[in-house]
């Protein structure tokens, strides 16, 4: 199912206790989001995702992945707001909006994080205008079951509510709600993305699996002095499952002056950008390589009389073909040049590969953040700069009104 191959050429001894970790991060019903994600795709063209972090990024992620890169949107076009506090970037979006039949889905456990509360507002006085009582009916709350500020806002106006679990953190829940409602709207198969993520579930529940061989990789070469971990691919669509990983990873090792920075690089682009130091600068880091093997849509390479360009030798092959192959010859190249490799490749660039391939990342997250024995589930550090910014919004609003 998954072709892991590590770096290390010994066996390293790293004890993980999984005892603690297997959590399992899938809860949805499925059926429901399914009934309502197909009302949806009959009767609107947008698709609007307001959230942040994780609350945006695993859908975002897999829609990406999975969706062709030229879409016509004759059915629900998904977009999302609340990412980034840019005033420009929300105008341009009303104005886009209003030649639209649209929904929206908040999405935020606590409903207190700034940008997409500032995004909600702006949206909720838009969706009331345009639309009067029926806006409540094209309004979606997902969060908390029980407590937060979206929620009383929800229980208030009377939205549809989904559940963010209260176990289950942002950069965790692609397999929730948070997830999986714009997933299935955007028109991809969740019950085949689901099917994916239990069976690698099942894979790396053992005391021995790919997983775990990940995080001690990792572990191992952290050890040894390597502080970056570049995550590459050779396929752009998968830029966004690129960010999911690096918020993953990031966000729950970075603790205590602790663990590897992620970071993402998408070749062949690229290696025509930072190439030349991934092969000869500070010998800082290691690369992790995914690779699908079968990817729907390729073009073959003409014959051409003249053969001007000298590519005829290449006649024959596909536009695939030639990138599978340069990805075998970057990661020879990145190997002799002293950059260690890890190789991850799976069969095929669906939902299902794709609902493997992350969870696999996340159960080897948990597993890595074990060995650094920081938390994999908190982020304190996120916590101490929305405090700052808030009271900085708040003495200088003060100021403003005085």
């Amino acid at each position: 199912m998954l072709n892991f191959t590590s770096v290390l050429k010994n066996k390293i001894d790293i004890t993980v206790n999984i005892q603690n970790f297997n959590n399992n991060f899938i809860t949805a019903n499925l059926h429901e989001i399914q009934h309502l994600a197909s009302i949806i795709k009959e009767k609107a063209q947008v698709y609007l995702v307001i959230g942040v972090g994780g609350s945006f990024l695993g859908a975002r992620a897999v829609i990406d992945a999975l969706t062709p890169y030229f879409r016509s949107y004759n059915g629900v076009e998904v977009l999302y707001a609340g990412n980034n506090m840019s005033g420009a970037y929300l105008k341009q979006l009303l104005a886009y909006l209003d030649t639209k039949d649209i929904y929206v889905n908040v999405i935020s456990k606590s409903g207190s994080t700034m940008e997409p509360a500032l995004a909600f507002r702006v949206m909720k006085d838009y969706m009331e205008k345009r639309y009067g009582q029926t806006a409540r009916e094209r309004i979606f709350v997902t969060t908390d079951a029980e407590k937060g500020i979206l929620k009383q806002i929800a229980d208030k106006e009377g939205y549809r509510q989904f559940v963010v679990p209260s176990d289950i953190g942002g950069r965790y829940s692609v397999f929730t709600p948070v997830g999986l409602l714009p997933i299935a709207v955007a028109g991809i198969d969740i019950e085949a993305f689901v099917r994916g993520g239990r069976q690698a579930e099942l894979d790396f529940a053992s005391e021995t699996n790919s997983a775990i061989d990940y995080a001690c990789t990792r572990y191992a070469l952290y050890q040894q002095g390597y502080s970056v971990e570049i995550l590459a691919s050779f396929e752009p669509r998968l830029n966004k499952l690129h960010e999911w990983w690096k918020q993953l990873f990031g966000e729950s090792e970075g603790k205590e002056h602790k663990g590897l920075y992620p970071s993402t690089v998408n070749y062949s682009t690229d290696l025509h950008a930072i190439g030349q130091f991934i092969q000869d600068g500070s010998r800082i880091m290691f690369e992790t390589l995914i690779h699908f093997e079968d990817i729907d849509g390729d073009v073959d390479i003409p014959f051409s009389l003249d053969d001007i360009d000298g590519l005829n030798y290449l006649s024959g092959h596909s536009m695939n073909d030639i990138n599978a192959i340069s990805k075998d010859g970057v990661a020879l190249a990145h190997e002799a040049g002293g950059v260690p490799v890890i190789r991850i490749g799976l069969p095929k660039l669906d939902a299902y590969h794709v609902g493997y391939l992350m969870m696999f990342f996340m159960k080897a997250c948990v597993f890595s953040a074990s060995l650094l024995e920081v938390n994999p589930f908190d982020q304190p550090g996120v916590e101490a700069y929305k405090k700052k910014m808030l009271e900085l919004l708040k003495r200088n609003v003060v100021k403003v009104h005085v």
